[in-house]
Protein backbone atom coordinates (compact mmCIF):
# COMPACT_ATOMS: atom_id res chain seq x y z
CA UNK A 1 0.00 0.00 0.00
CA UNK A 2 1.62 3.13 -1.18
CA UNK A 3 1.54 6.12 1.42
CA UNK A 4 -1.67 8.25 0.78
CA UNK A 5 -2.40 10.61 3.54
CA UNK A 6 -5.67 11.21 2.31
CA UNK A 7 -6.53 7.60 1.56
CA UNK A 8 -5.30 6.32 4.60
CA UNK A 9 -7.64 8.96 6.86
CA UNK A 10 -10.49 7.44 4.85
CA UNK A 11 -10.16 4.47 6.88
CA UNK A 12 -10.09 6.03 10.29
CA UNK A 13 -14.02 6.84 10.54
CA UNK A 14 -13.84 8.82 13.65
CA UNK A 15 -12.09 11.27 12.10
CA UNK A 16 -14.97 12.48 9.51
CA UNK A 17 -17.12 13.68 12.91
CA UNK A 18 -16.94 17.36 14.32
CA UNK A 19 -16.95 18.87 17.52
CA UNK A 20 -18.87 21.55 18.60
CA UNK A 21 -19.59 22.13 14.94
CA UNK A 22 -16.28 22.05 13.93
CA UNK A 23 -13.76 19.26 12.47
CA UNK A 24 -12.22 16.86 14.83
CA UNK A 25 -8.46 17.68 14.67
CA UNK A 26 -6.98 14.44 16.66
CA UNK A 27 -3.60 15.06 18.22
CA UNK A 28 -3.45 12.81 21.34
CA UNK A 29 -1.97 10.03 19.72
CA UNK A 30 0.83 9.21 22.28
CA UNK A 31 -2.56 8.43 24.53
CA UNK A 32 -4.14 6.23 22.04
CA UNK A 33 -4.01 5.61 18.33
CA UNK A 34 -7.59 5.99 16.12
CA UNK A 35 -8.85 2.42 14.61
CA UNK A 36 -9.03 2.00 11.02
CA UNK A 37 -12.51 0.34 10.22
CA UNK A 38 -11.13 -2.89 9.52
CA UNK A 39 -9.80 -3.48 12.86
CA UNK A 40 -13.49 -2.04 14.03
CA UNK A 41 -14.61 -5.03 11.81
CA UNK A 42 -12.92 -7.89 13.23
CA UNK A 43 -13.48 -6.67 16.59
CA UNK A 44 -17.58 -6.89 15.13
CA UNK A 45 -16.79 -10.41 12.92
CA UNK A 46 -15.48 -12.34 16.13
CA UNK A 47 -18.08 -11.58 18.25
CA UNK A 48 -20.90 -12.09 15.43
CA UNK A 49 -19.54 -15.32 14.11
CA UNK A 50 -17.51 -17.19 16.35
CA UNK A 51 -17.65 -15.90 20.16
CA UNK A 52 -15.93 -18.62 22.07
CA UNK A 53 -13.16 -19.38 24.78
CA UNK A 54 -9.85 -20.36 23.07
CA UNK A 55 -8.34 -23.54 22.96
CA UNK A 56 -10.65 -26.21 25.31
CA UNK A 57 -14.14 -25.86 23.86
CA UNK A 58 -15.13 -29.14 22.28
CA UNK A 59 -17.16 -27.18 19.15
CA UNK A 60 -16.62 -25.38 15.87
CA UNK A 61 -16.71 -21.94 17.92
CA UNK A 62 -14.06 -22.44 20.41
CA UNK A 63 -11.87 -23.88 17.43
CA UNK A 64 -12.28 -21.11 14.82
CA UNK A 65 -11.96 -18.71 18.07
CA UNK A 66 -8.73 -20.38 19.24
CA UNK A 67 -7.59 -20.55 14.96
CA UNK A 68 -7.80 -16.04 14.63
CA UNK A 69 -6.08 -15.51 18.78
CA UNK A 70 -3.36 -17.63 17.93
CA UNK A 71 -2.97 -16.59 14.31
CA UNK A 72 -2.93 -12.84 15.97
CA UNK A 73 0.31 -14.21 17.57
CA UNK A 74 2.07 -15.26 14.51
CA UNK A 75 1.02 -12.08 13.23
CA UNK A 76 2.67 -10.14 16.25
CA UNK A 77 5.58 -12.29 16.10
CA UNK A 78 6.54 -12.01 12.80
CA UNK A 79 6.11 -7.96 12.76
CA UNK A 80 8.59 -7.58 15.63
CA UNK A 81 11.11 -10.37 14.16
CA UNK A 82 10.89 -12.61 17.43
CA UNK A 83 13.18 -16.01 16.92
CA UNK A 84 9.31 -17.96 17.52
CA UNK A 85 5.84 -17.19 18.47
CA UNK A 86 6.06 -18.82 22.31
CA UNK A 87 8.42 -15.10 22.81
CA UNK A 88 4.99 -13.29 22.50
CA UNK A 89 3.07 -13.28 25.60
CA UNK A 90 -0.45 -11.56 25.40
CA UNK A 91 -1.43 -8.38 28.78
CA UNK A 92 -3.64 -6.00 28.81
CA UNK A 93 -1.04 -3.37 28.25
CA UNK A 94 2.54 -2.03 28.58
CA UNK A 95 1.60 -1.37 32.12
CA UNK A 96 0.83 -4.70 32.74
CA UNK A 97 3.79 -6.38 30.73
CA UNK A 98 6.44 -4.41 32.17
CA UNK A 99 4.77 -5.39 35.47
CA UNK A 100 5.02 -9.15 34.40
CA UNK A 101 8.55 -8.73 34.50
CA UNK A 102 8.92 -6.56 37.79
CA UNK A 103 6.85 -8.86 39.58
CA UNK A 104 9.43 -11.80 38.75
CA UNK A 105 12.64 -9.55 38.91
CA UNK A 106 11.52 -9.01 42.22
CA UNK A 107 12.01 -12.19 43.64
CA UNK A 108 15.55 -12.65 41.68
CA UNK A 109 16.66 -9.30 42.80
CA UNK A 110 19.24 -9.25 45.59
CA UNK A 111 20.00 -6.53 48.59
CA UNK A 112 23.18 -5.72 46.89
CA UNK A 113 21.83 -5.82 43.36
CA UNK A 114 21.07 -2.29 41.08
CA UNK A 115 18.12 -1.71 38.53
CA UNK A 116 18.64 1.19 36.41
CA UNK A 117 16.02 3.60 34.65
CA UNK A 118 16.30 6.84 32.94
CA UNK A 119 14.81 10.13 34.22
CA UNK A 120 12.08 10.48 31.45
CA UNK A 121 10.43 7.17 32.28
CA UNK A 122 6.58 7.22 31.97
CA UNK A 123 5.69 6.14 35.91
CA UNK A 124 4.61 2.45 34.39
CA UNK A 125 8.15 2.42 33.62
CA UNK A 126 9.82 3.93 36.76
CA UNK A 127 7.01 2.66 39.99
CA UNK A 128 7.15 -0.79 39.18
CA UNK A 129 11.13 -1.23 39.51
CA UNK A 130 10.65 1.30 42.23
CA UNK A 131 8.80 -1.18 43.83
CA UNK A 132 10.44 -4.62 43.12
CA UNK A 133 13.61 -2.89 44.63
CA UNK A 134 12.18 -2.02 47.45
CA UNK A 135 10.83 -5.66 48.02
CA UNK A 136 14.03 -6.92 47.93
CA UNK A 137 16.09 -4.27 49.15
CA UNK A 138 18.09 -3.54 45.99
CA UNK A 139 19.16 0.03 44.85
CA UNK A 140 17.03 1.82 42.06
CA UNK A 141 20.29 4.15 40.21
CA UNK A 142 18.40 6.97 37.80
CA UNK A 143 20.25 8.00 34.60
CA UNK A 144 20.18 11.90 33.68
CA UNK A 145 18.87 13.61 30.98
CA UNK A 146 20.14 17.07 29.71
CA UNK A 147 17.71 19.69 29.43
CA UNK A 148 16.90 19.78 26.11
CA UNK A 149 15.62 16.45 26.90
CA UNK A 150 17.95 13.88 25.39
CA UNK A 151 19.71 11.29 27.89
CA UNK A 152 23.11 11.56 29.15
CA UNK A 153 24.56 8.43 27.68
CA UNK A 154 27.66 8.99 29.26
CA UNK A 155 26.60 8.99 32.46
CA UNK A 156 24.28 6.45 32.00
CA UNK A 157 27.43 4.28 31.05
CA UNK A 158 29.22 5.47 34.53
CA UNK A 159 25.94 4.26 36.42
CA UNK A 160 26.44 0.17 35.30
CA UNK A 161 28.31 -1.59 37.50
CA UNK A 162 28.50 -5.23 38.03
CA UNK A 163 25.76 -5.02 40.13
CA UNK A 164 23.69 -4.02 37.27
CA UNK A 165 20.71 -6.81 37.50
CA UNK A 166 18.46 -4.67 35.21
CA UNK A 167 18.37 -1.61 32.60
CA UNK A 168 15.06 -0.44 31.50
CA UNK A 169 13.95 2.76 29.65
CA UNK A 170 12.02 3.75 26.92
CA UNK A 171 12.05 3.64 22.99
CA UNK A 172 10.68 6.73 22.54
CA UNK A 173 9.72 9.08 25.29
CA UNK A 174 5.87 9.71 25.49
CA UNK A 175 6.10 13.18 27.04
CA UNK A 176 9.07 14.31 25.10
CA UNK A 177 8.88 12.35 21.59
CA UNK A 178 13.07 11.80 22.67
CA UNK A 179 13.72 8.57 20.44
CA UNK A 180 16.76 7.20 22.83
CA UNK A 181 19.84 5.42 21.00
CA UNK A 182 18.73 1.70 21.80
CA UNK A 183 20.62 -0.37 20.44
CA UNK A 184 23.73 1.62 21.94
CA UNK A 185 22.06 1.70 25.41
CA UNK A 186 21.29 -2.16 24.83
CA UNK A 187 25.08 -3.17 23.98
CA UNK A 188 26.67 -0.99 27.41
CA UNK A 189 24.21 -2.70 29.51
CA UNK A 190 25.37 -6.32 28.30
CA UNK A 191 28.75 -5.33 29.12
CA UNK A 192 28.14 -5.38 32.67
CA UNK A 193 25.85 -8.88 31.93
CA UNK A 194 22.53 -6.70 32.78
CA UNK A 195 18.56 -7.92 30.95
CA UNK A 196 17.59 -5.20 28.97
CA UNK A 197 14.19 -3.83 29.28
CA UNK A 198 12.36 -1.08 26.58
CA UNK A 199 9.28 0.29 26.75
CA UNK A 200 7.98 0.12 23.56
CA UNK A 201 4.64 1.83 23.82
CA UNK A 202 5.58 5.12 21.90
CA UNK A 203 7.99 3.43 19.39
CA UNK A 204 5.48 0.60 18.18
CA UNK A 205 4.06 2.58 15.71
CA UNK A 206 6.30 4.91 14.21
CA UNK A 207 8.19 2.13 11.89
CA UNK A 208 9.23 -1.19 12.36
CA UNK A 209 10.10 -2.78 15.29
CA UNK A 210 13.25 -5.51 15.26
CA UNK A 211 13.54 -7.38 18.62
CA UNK A 212 16.41 -9.30 17.52
CA UNK A 213 17.96 -6.65 15.62
CA UNK A 214 17.81 -4.20 19.09
CA UNK A 215 19.48 -6.78 20.92
CA UNK A 216 17.08 -6.47 24.12
CA UNK A 217 15.60 -9.11 26.38
CA UNK A 218 12.13 -7.48 26.69
CA UNK A 219 10.08 -5.23 24.70
CA UNK A 220 6.26 -4.35 26.01
CA UNK A 221 3.96 -2.44 23.85
CA UNK A 222 0.18 -1.94 23.93
CA UNK A 223 -2.53 -2.29 21.00
CA UNK A 224 -3.81 0.76 21.70
CA UNK A 225 -0.85 2.69 20.54
CA UNK A 226 -0.60 0.88 17.05
CA UNK A 227 -3.98 1.38 15.56
CA UNK A 228 -5.28 -1.86 17.76
CA UNK A 229 -8.26 -2.32 20.52
CA UNK A 230 -7.61 -1.05 23.91
CA UNK A 231 -7.04 -3.51 26.90
CA UNK A 232 -4.03 -5.60 24.77
CA UNK A 233 -0.54 -5.65 24.49
CA UNK A 234 2.75 -7.68 24.34
CA UNK A 235 5.06 -8.57 26.10
CA UNK A 236 8.34 -9.82 24.14
CA UNK A 237 10.89 -11.78 25.98
CA UNK A 238 13.62 -14.14 24.94
CA UNK A 239 12.27 -17.54 25.24
CA UNK A 240 15.41 -18.83 27.47
CA UNK A 241 14.50 -16.17 29.88
CA UNK A 242 10.31 -16.12 29.79
CA UNK A 243 11.07 -20.24 30.16
CA UNK A 244 12.17 -19.49 33.50
CA UNK A 245 10.43 -16.33 34.89
CA UNK A 246 8.78 -16.61 37.54
CA UNK A 247 4.94 -16.75 36.95
CA UNK A 248 3.18 -13.59 36.99
CA UNK A 249 -0.92 -15.06 38.15
CA UNK A 250 -1.75 -18.22 38.56
CA UNK A 251 -5.42 -19.62 37.48
CA UNK A 252 -6.53 -20.97 34.06
CA UNK A 253 -5.02 -21.76 31.04
CA UNK A 254 -0.77 -21.01 32.67
CA UNK A 255 -1.22 -24.94 34.47
CA UNK A 256 -0.41 -28.07 32.98
CA UNK A 257 -0.94 -30.19 36.06
CA UNK A 258 -3.32 -29.42 39.68
CA UNK A 259 -3.36 -31.60 43.21
CA UNK A 260 -4.89 -30.16 46.40
CA UNK A 261 -0.78 -30.03 47.35
CA UNK A 262 0.61 -28.39 44.23
CA UNK A 263 0.51 -27.49 40.84
CA UNK A 264 3.06 -27.58 37.76
CA UNK A 265 2.99 -24.54 35.31
CA UNK A 266 1.93 -24.85 31.21
CA UNK A 267 4.92 -24.28 28.86
CA UNK A 268 5.26 -21.00 27.07
CA UNK A 269 3.49 -18.87 26.35
CA UNK A 270 0.66 -19.85 28.04
CA UNK A 271 2.39 -20.02 31.52
CA UNK A 272 2.51 -15.83 31.69
CA UNK A 273 -1.45 -15.66 30.51
CA UNK A 274 -3.67 -16.53 33.42
CA UNK A 275 -7.23 -16.85 33.38
CA UNK A 276 -9.81 -15.84 29.95
CA UNK A 277 -7.39 -13.71 27.80
CA UNK A 278 -8.99 -10.70 25.80
CA UNK A 279 -9.87 -12.60 23.13
CA UNK A 280 -11.08 -10.44 20.52
CA UNK A 281 -8.55 -7.59 21.65
CA UNK A 282 -5.75 -10.08 20.49
CA UNK A 283 -7.89 -10.30 16.95
CA UNK A 284 -7.96 -7.15 16.91
CA UNK A 285 -4.35 -6.16 17.25
CA UNK A 286 -3.76 -8.83 14.97
CA UNK A 287 -5.63 -7.06 11.89
CA UNK A 288 -4.49 -3.83 13.07
CA UNK A 289 -0.89 -4.80 12.61
CA UNK A 290 -1.46 -6.39 9.32
CA UNK A 291 -3.03 -3.17 8.09
CA UNK A 292 -0.50 -1.17 9.66
CA UNK A 293 2.65 -3.84 7.95
CA UNK A 294 1.12 -3.26 4.53
CA UNK A 295 2.15 0.77 4.62
CA UNK A 296 4.63 2.10 3.23
CA UNK A 297 6.99 2.70 5.83
CA UNK A 298 9.70 4.84 4.07
CA UNK A 299 6.59 7.13 2.88
CA UNK A 300 5.29 6.90 6.74
CA UNK A 301 8.85 8.09 8.03
CA UNK A 302 9.20 10.90 5.78
CA UNK A 303 5.20 12.46 6.76
CA UNK A 304 5.52 12.23 9.89
CA UNK A 305 9.02 14.19 9.75
CA UNK A 306 7.49 16.84 7.43
CA UNK A 307 4.69 16.86 10.25
CA UNK A 308 7.47 17.55 13.35
CA UNK A 309 9.31 19.71 11.45
CA UNK A 310 5.74 22.37 10.62
CA UNK A 311 5.39 21.84 13.88
CA UNK A 312 8.55 23.10 15.58
CA UNK A 313 9.13 25.60 12.75
CA UNK A 314 5.37 27.15 14.25
CA UNK A 315 6.21 26.50 17.77
CA UNK A 316 9.88 28.25 17.83
CA UNK A 317 7.86 31.06 15.80
CA UNK A 318 5.23 31.26 18.09
CA UNK A 319 5.92 34.19 20.67
CA UNK A 320 5.39 33.29 24.20
CA UNK A 321 5.50 29.80 23.78
CA UNK A 322 8.36 27.19 24.47
CA UNK A 323 9.12 23.91 23.73
CA UNK A 324 9.76 21.53 26.42
CA UNK A 325 12.07 18.66 24.78
CA UNK A 326 14.72 19.57 21.95
CA UNK A 327 16.40 16.47 21.50
CA UNK A 328 18.21 16.55 18.02
CA UNK A 329 16.22 13.15 17.77
CA UNK A 330 12.98 12.97 18.65
CA UNK A 331 9.42 11.98 17.15
CA UNK A 332 5.44 12.89 17.15
CA UNK A 333 5.58 14.93 20.16
CA UNK A 334 5.43 18.72 20.30
CA UNK A 335 5.08 19.48 24.23
CA UNK A 336 5.14 23.19 25.28
CA UNK A 337 4.27 25.75 27.77
CA UNK A 338 2.68 29.06 26.96
CA UNK A 339 3.07 32.39 28.76
CA UNK A 340 -0.57 33.82 28.71
CA UNK A 341 -2.17 30.75 30.57
CA UNK A 342 -1.81 26.89 32.54
CA UNK A 343 -1.65 23.37 30.16
CA UNK A 344 -4.80 22.89 31.41
CA UNK A 345 -6.29 25.92 30.10
CA UNK A 346 -4.66 25.68 26.70
CA UNK A 347 -6.42 22.20 26.55
CA UNK A 348 -9.98 23.26 27.47
CA UNK A 349 -10.01 26.18 24.79
CA UNK A 350 -8.21 24.16 22.33
CA UNK A 351 -11.20 21.44 22.60
CA UNK A 352 -13.64 24.36 22.04
CA UNK A 353 -12.21 24.49 18.66
CA UNK A 354 -12.29 20.97 18.05
CA UNK A 355 -8.53 20.36 18.72
CA UNK A 356 -7.48 17.47 20.93
CA UNK A 357 -4.51 17.32 22.58
CA UNK A 358 -3.84 16.58 25.94
CA UNK A 359 -2.44 18.19 29.44
CA UNK A 360 -0.91 17.47 32.56
CA UNK A 361 2.16 15.62 33.77
CA UNK A 362 1.41 13.00 31.28
CA UNK A 363 2.16 9.87 34.04
CA UNK A 364 5.83 11.07 33.88
CA UNK A 365 5.38 13.53 37.32
CA UNK A 366 9.17 13.43 38.11
CA UNK A 367 10.42 14.26 34.73
CA UNK A 368 7.99 17.40 35.15
CA UNK A 369 9.70 18.39 38.09
CA UNK A 370 12.93 17.71 37.02
CA UNK A 371 12.12 20.11 33.91
CA UNK A 372 10.74 23.10 36.23
CA UNK A 373 7.25 22.90 34.52
CA UNK A 374 3.64 21.41 36.01
CA UNK A 375 3.18 19.85 33.06
CA UNK A 376 2.47 20.72 29.52
CA UNK A 377 0.36 20.94 26.74
CA UNK A 378 1.28 18.46 24.48
CA UNK A 379 0.51 17.54 20.97
CA UNK A 380 0.74 14.08 19.17
CA UNK A 381 1.14 13.09 15.88
CA UNK A 382 0.12 10.30 13.78
CA UNK A 383 0.19 8.91 10.23
CA UNK A 384 -3.60 10.26 9.73
CA UNK A 385 -2.80 13.48 10.57
CA UNK A 386 -2.39 16.31 8.11
CA UNK A 387 0.47 19.44 7.47
CA UNK A 388 -3.32 21.57 7.45
CA UNK A 389 -4.37 20.11 10.72
CA UNK A 390 -0.27 21.59 12.38
CA UNK A 391 -1.32 24.66 11.25
CA UNK A 392 -5.05 24.88 12.45
CA UNK A 393 -3.26 23.79 15.79
CA UNK A 394 -1.20 27.00 15.63
CA UNK A 395 -3.76 29.16 14.35
CA UNK A 396 -5.95 27.77 17.20
CA UNK A 397 -3.14 28.87 19.58
CA UNK A 398 -3.35 32.43 18.36
CA UNK A 399 -6.95 32.19 19.52
CA UNK A 400 -6.37 30.81 23.17
CA UNK A 401 -3.45 33.69 23.70
CA UNK A 402 -6.28 36.45 22.78
CA UNK A 403 -8.86 34.57 25.03
CA UNK A 404 -6.47 34.36 27.89
CA UNK A 405 -4.80 37.72 27.90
Amino acid sequence: MTFDVAAIREQFPILSREVDGKPLVYLDNAATTQKPQCVIDALVDYYSTCNSNVHRGAHRLADEATQRYEGARDIVAGFINADCREEVVWTSGTTEAINVVAHGLAQLLKADDEVLVTEMEHHANLVTWQQACKQAGATLKVAPICDNGELRVDEFEKLLSDNTKLVAFPHVSNSLGTINPVKQLVQLAKKVGAWVLVDGAQGIAHGAVDVRDLGCDFYAFSGHKVFGPTGIGVLWGRKSLLEEWPVWQTGGEMISEVTYQDARWNELPYRLEAGTPHIAGAIGLGEAIRWFSELDFDGMKAHETALMESATRQAEAFEGLTIIGNSPEKTGVLSFVMDAGHPADIGFLLDRQGIAIRTGHHCAEPLMNRLGVPGTARASFSIYNTLEEVDALFAALKKVQMMLA
